[in-house]
């Protein structure tokens, strides 16, 4: 196996890893502020699913880079094309690991809103894709630049 291709499956572990563990974490965090209200009010249980479900995101996103640069392999891989696919896995990698953490720690903040006053959930749910932003333009970047590498 060349040192390329090792550089480029390096990369898309890299994407799938970091940005899942982010959405996990994130995740985790929602799921713990939500059993809390659900416990509770159990008539929640849908408001608090949608923002629960919101730093899941970030781990489709590590996924969909990971597959790309799964798919422009080939046994024919140079170094140089290989640590190209390997940099452009970065972006969605770190900025899905971080933006999966910080997106989890604002939704399980609107469940505290939806707990309280549960017609004002939008609010809570444009709070928290907010932090969405970021991760989809790093998904952009490293689209980007998985296409740059001939």
């Amino acid at each position: 196996m060349s040192m390329g291709i090792v550089f480029a499956i390096l990369g898309a572990a890299c994407a799938a890893i970091f940005a899942g563990m982010g959405s996990a974490k994130g995740v985790g965090i929602v799921g713990e502020a939500g059993a809390g209200v659900i416990s509770e009010d159990p008539s929640k249980f849908g408001k608090v699913l949608i923002l629960q479900i919101l730093p899941g995101t970030q781990g489709l996103y590590g996924f969909l880079a990971a597959f790309m640069i799964m798919n422009k392999i080939t046994a024919e891989l140079s170094l140089e094309q290989g640590l190209g696919l390997f940099v452009a896995a970065l972006p969605i990698a770190f900025v899905g690991y971080f933006s999966g953490v910080a997106q989890g720690r604002v939704a399980a903040a609107g469940v505290g809103i939806v707990a309280k006053k549960p017609d004002q959930n939008g609010k809570a749910i444009t709070f928290a894709a907010m932090v969405e932003t970021y991760a989809v333009l790093a998904l952009l970047i490293s689209i980007l630049l998985i296409g740059q590498v001939q």
